[in-house]
């Protein structure tokens, strides 16, 4: 039986800033246009996690009145502090002496999921239609190879594929072109890269984990408007990362942890770590005798310029993290996925109207303030590959003395995965017991993320060879996924690797980082993951 069919202009896949970016300036350009999203989340923003400090610049190209219109942006940074943190020190860097790329003033602490519902309204408001609950699950061709659409997954099948009561076989959506949207590690994005080689001579893609909660404070111990970042303790000179403490409005403080997931030891937990880094005396005072009421981790995507492949193919374009256009100094990346989904939506329309090659999306790319930034901030995350201290050194003469005009571009030399050294060479990691009351466990914390998934469906954590965890991985590595994912989902278990799927908060850590690429994460049954708030 052939599936249901809707055809559409333009069909995107992903609710986020740059999908929804991309559906309203397509309206604004041309309101016959028929456009559709599709979310993976049970409703938009319910996946979607950021630190957020947010900068206007593409929001206020694309929705000029979004004061009046009621957006969910209200906390102006007021204050900036960076701290070098040691075990028991911390030292505080003068803000003029910071690289202007990491100054925040004019910016706005947010939470990106509320701005993202907020969009979505607006979107509606011009005709767009958004479908939450139903992932794109498979990417589908014309006979000559271009991109003719997605098609949704099918609902109602059991682990072993077997139809259950209820079942709703998947949709297709086809269009004259498709925008994926996916966010970081998209799980067609990837698999449309390696297909078109959007990739090939381009360096390898680069990523962190980012681990947040939220706590409510003391009148005593809020900043509204603070902005502070501290690096150094508790990883050492060679690991990349470091922390965001952001004072929002009603007396929160979004507190994270941002880990480059090239990190080397396997016996490092990017979540113990966030954890151990709460109780250095200088952040417990600003949090003891608070509540933590919100948790998440996800992937972000740090390789900048260089990592950037391809964004267009035959049918199709990237935008946003699925493409990879965060700026890592700015420590942000919502503006330039919405910049980078305004340049789509103009790329289409002259596309449909004037029969324009989908090439030109990176043609007004190059001629962007998107790109202009991604190129002078291009140097600064491999530089980092030399350790903290030259890191910082050399971030300090390239932004400050040359504003990221060297005349010589810094390469990637691995992917993530290849990074992790053999457990027997080296050091083990003995995190301390949380105490429930600062430092929590993996538990507790998937808790607060409101994460569920439809009992009995199949597992959307792939394997590629089942046997690999136990007769590879376990004996090389130790297996890190035990620790490398934030909310417990592997587990070794008399000498079974056993994945608690229904735990999954859809961070990708796991396809980015398990060392043989051994795990493949695809769309669950709709709806199911995360539930955040106002993450």
């Amino acid at each position: 039986m052939s599936r249901e069919t809707m055809q559409y202009d333009v069909v995107i896949v992903g609710a986020g800033p740059s999908g929804l970016s991309t559906a309203i300036k397509l309206k604004q350009l041309n309101s016959k246009l028929n456009v559709c999203i599709l979310e993976k989340g049970s409703e938009v923003g319910a996946h979607i996690l950021s630190g957020n400090v947010l900068e206007t610049r593409a929001l206020d190209e694309l929705l000029p009145k979004w004061k009046e219109q009621g957006a969910p942006i209200k906390t102006k940074v007021s204050k900036e502090k960076f701290l070098f943190l040691g075990k028991n020190s911390s030292l505080s860097w003068p803000t003029w002496l910071l690289p202007s790329v990491q100054k925040n003033h004019n910016n706005y602490i947010v939470s990106l999921a509320n701005l993202c519902r907020w969009l979505a309204e607006q979107a509606e408001k011009l005709g767009v239609e958004i479908f939450p609950g139903f992932p794109a699950s498979e990417v589908l061709y014309n006979e000559d190879g271009s991109v003719k659409g997605v098609a949704t997954l099918d609902m109602g099948l059991d682990k072993e594929g077997n139809k259950k009561d209820g079942y709703q076989e998947g949709m297709e959506l086809h269009a004259k072109v498709t925008v994926f949207s996916e966010g970081c590690r998209g799980h067609l994005g990837k698999q449309l890269i390696k297909k078109f080689n959007l990739d090939e001579g381009k360096n390898p893609q680069q990523y962190g984990i980012g681990l947040k909660e939220i706590w409510e404070v003391s009148d005593e111990q809020h900043q509204e408007g603070l902005v502070m970042h501290t690096a150094g303790w508790p990883l050492d000179n060679k690991t990349y990362g470091g922390s965001f403490i952001y004072h929002a409005e009603k007396k929160q403080i979004y507190i994270g942890y941002v880990i480059g997931l090239d990190y080397q030891n396997p016996y490092l937990s990017p979540f113990d770590e966030f954890q151990r880094f709460k109780t250095h005396k200088v952040i417990r005072k600003m949090l003891e005798g608070g509540k933590r009421i919100s948790f998440g981790a996800r992937a972000l995507i740090e390789g900048g310029l260089q990592s950037l492949p391809k964004m267009y193919m035959p049918g199709a374009l990237l935008v946003g993290c699925d493409a990879g256009t965060l700026n890592m100094p700015k420590i942000k990346g919502t503006h330039t996925a919405m910049k980078s989904g305004m340049i789509a939506a103009e790329t289409i329309v002259e596309h449909i109207k004037n029969k324009r090659k989908l090439s030109l999306y990176e043609e007004l790319f190059k001629k962007s303030w998107v790109h202009q930034e991604l190129h002078a901030a291009r140097n600064i995350k491999p530089s980092f590959s030399w350790g903290l201290i030259l890191g910082i050194i050399f971030t300090g003469i390239d932004q400050i003395l040359f504003r990221g005009k060297m005349p010589f571009t810094l390469k990637h030399k691995h992917a993530d995965h290849e990074a992790l050294k053999p457990s027997s060479k080296m050091p083990k990691i003995e995190y301390p017991k949380p105490d429930g009351k600062l430092t929590f466990d993996k538990t507790s914390s998937v808790y607060l993320t409101g994460t569920n998934h439809t009992e009995n469906q199949p597992v959307h954590l792939q394997l590629k060879n089942k046997y690999l965890p136990i007769q590879y991985t376990l004996k090389e590595y130790d297996e890190p996924a035990q620790r490398y994912c934030p909310v417990g989902v592997y587990e070794i278990q008399q000498n079974q690797f056993v994945i608690n799927s229904q735990n999954c908060i859809h961070c990708k850590t796991c396809d980015i980082k398990e060392p043989s690429q051994n795990i493949n994460w695809v769309a669950p049954e709709g709806g199911g993951g995360p539930k955040y708030g106002n993450m």
